[in-house]
């Protein structure tokens, strides 16, 4: 994708994985933080102008307001439960019938914005097992670099590009880099290492459409 080096990029983002609790049940909080070199008002601009969303993310409908319904195209939709410019958003991820909470935090940092995500879940041990952190944390990852592409050079990344990306060489690379991330991360919170990095194979077979990498 256009105009900065996609590779360079994945090692920007700390990846974190933490443990919490909602309604009496255990849940997984994945946790994203990288730097952009804009200000939080432009980068809360990209992050919630339903003009600037389609040219990084896709196109986001309903009331973008607290305690409005939103829709990303094709994929969640949910409620926005808290919402303070240009500092913070706080919304439900409605998806496939689950229900899970996604928190953005900016703040200012070394002449640039500190962005902060935090998705939290209930979690299938099942699913867990199979594919770890990875399997939303590299969906998030793919999200903050098309945002990290789009604040660079101002351009719209074309849906069919940022759809099939992940299935290029480049591409692959970038999710191999993640996966392996997010693993490492799985393994801080207490997975044996072998378990943790198995998990982010298959979670990078998922992504891109391949056999897990070797090695």
């Amino acid at each position: 994708m256009a105009g900065i080096d996609a590779l360079e990029q994945v090692g920007l983002v700390a990846r974190e994985l933490h443990r919490g609790e909602r309604a009496g049940a255990p849940t997984k909080i994945v946790v994203a933080r990288r730097t952009y070199r804009s200000t939080p008002d432009d980068v809360w601009d990209a992050l919630t102008d339903p003009e600037r969303l389609p040219r990084w993310f896709a196109p986001v409908t309903g009331d973008l307001r607290e305690g409005g319904r939103y829709q990303v195209e094709g994929n969640a939709g949910g409620v926005v439960e808290s919402c303070r410019e240009p500092e913070r958003f706080a919304v439900t991820w409605e998806f496939g019938g689950q229900v899970s909470w996604v928190e953005v935090l900016l703040t200012p940092a070394d002449g640039g914005t500190e962005l902060t995500l935090r998705h939290e879940a209930h979690v299938d041990p099942e699913f867990w097992e199979q594919f770890g952190p990875g399997a939303v944390g590299v969906g998030w990852d793919l999200a903050l670099w098309g945002l990290a592409a789009h604040l660079a050079t101002g351009e719209a990344i074309a849906k069919d590009v940022g759809e099939e990306w992940p299935t290029t060489p480049e591409g692959q690379a970038f999710v191999e880099r993640a996966t392996a991330g997010w693993a490492r991360a799985d393994a801080a919170d207490g997975r044996e290492t072998t378990s943790a990095e198995a998990a982010g194979q298959r979670t990078f077979g998922f992504y891109t459409g391949t056999a897990v990498p070797e090695g």
